[in-house]
């Protein structure tokens, strides 16, 4: 299968009976005279219950038998039922995937991450979108669980912020695990990076530069982690000294077309900005598109910088000044997560950090 671009599964769509849902198996369908597990234990000499144990990477098994049997399954290109291992574990091995995103681009990256950690531990992920503003989301992903259609599931922004879905799913003993909430809680588990901190960094970059009349597009209101974005940059503005002048702050809504209104609104004001940094990369292209229609130049009278390093940012042109979150290492790490948690390994993290790092490209310059 395609890692990079996760395919819908028709009859596994069919199956769950409810549009919107999403079933991206992570194995092959079963075939006549494939080889079986008992193969594979008697090539490496070792019990089933092992070769179990080496699929479901349990910390207890040596290094040495562990490397017999991977070679074993090589040699006999053995892949695992996944029907016969669902029904003896009494799980779906599915995880569900949440989101709510207008970022198509952010939602891409999310999955792919969340499929390559399931791939590796033999796991299915079923996409389920969600409106966040739906007062009985908490209830419909309680049910999907019920209904036995996942073991657990990640939520992504804005969702992760839904503090009463979460209390909810908690309350309901539905593991979880949370993608760059605004919050950190003791009774999920989170994966984060520093959205603030790194924000901090750009707008000192562009000072540096010597941009003393910074703007600001703020990230989708209900997107609360996003707004540490926009507390980022107010720091760094009184760190140096700097006005917050608010109508050099815009809301964007996430979208490539909010952008573009923002950025028509601040290009038309009487002391236009001579920076703009956007809260992600799509209205940061909206951006640049609005700065083209105007006759403005990029970066020779505007530098312009987004944040997140979605694909599109290194493919326009020219190339997008950003801040780089790691979005698939983050949907990776909480797939990995959420499955130590289904087999109760002992010392999970309740929250890990991966952090974001700056990237100038070509939308930056000196004034």
């Amino acid at each position: 299968m395609n890692k990079s671009r996760p395919r819908k599964s028709t009859k596994a769509a069919a199956k769950n009976g409810k549009r919107g849902l999403t079933v991206v198996p992570s194995a092959e369908a079963p075939r006549a005279g494939r080889p079986t597990i008992g193969d594979v234990a008697a090539l490496a000499g070792v019990s089933i219950k092992t070769v179990s144990r080496v699929f479901n990477n349990e910390p207890n098994v040596a290094p040495a038998t562990r490397s017999l049997v991977q070679t074993a399954i090589t040699a006999l290109g053995y892949s695992p039922n996944h029907s016969a291992r669902s029904l003896a574990a009494r799980e779906s091995l599915t995880l569900g995937l949440l989101y709510d995103n207008p970022s198509p681009n952010y939602i891409h990256q999310v999955q792919r991450g969340a499929l390559q950690s399931c791939q590796e531990a033999g796991y299915d992920l079923l996409l389920h979108p969600c409106e966040f503003g739906n007062k009985t989301i908490s209830e419909e992903i309680i049910n999907l669980h019920r209904q036995g259609r996942f073991d657990g599931v990640i939520l992504t922004p804005p969702l992760s912020d839904m503090a009463a879905a979460v209390d909810a799913l908690v309350a309901a003993g539905v593991p979880v695990v949370a993608i760059a909430p605004a919050e950190i809680r003791g009774d999920i588990l989170q994966v984060v990076t520093d959205d603030e901190r790194t924000c901090v960094a750009m707008t000192r970059a562009l000072y540096a530069l010597g941009h003393r009349r910074i703007a600001f597009i703020a990230g989708h209101p209900d997107h609360r982690a996003v707004g540490l974005r926009l507390q980022g940059y107010r720091a760094a503005l009184q760190e140096l000294g700097l006005p917050v002048r608010e109508d050099y702050v815009v809301q964007g809504y996430n979208s490539f077309e909010s952008g573009e209104v923002a950025g028509a609104a601040l290009l038309a004001l009487p002391q236009p900005p001579t920076a703009i940094f956007a809260a992600n990369d799509d209205m940061a292209a909206g951006v640049m598109r609005i700065a083209h229609k105007f006759g403005v130049s990029v970066p020779g009278n505007l530098s312009v910088v987004g944040f997140d390093d979605i694909p599109l940012a290194s493919q326009v042109w020219p190339a997008l000044s950003t801040v780089r979150q790691p979005i698939e290492a983050m949907a990776a790490k909480a797939v990995q997560l959420l499955i130590a948690k289904l087999r109760e390994q002992r010392d999970i993290p309740v929250e890990v950090m991966i952090r974001s790092e700056l990237v100038l490209r070509e939308t930056t310059s000196a004034l």
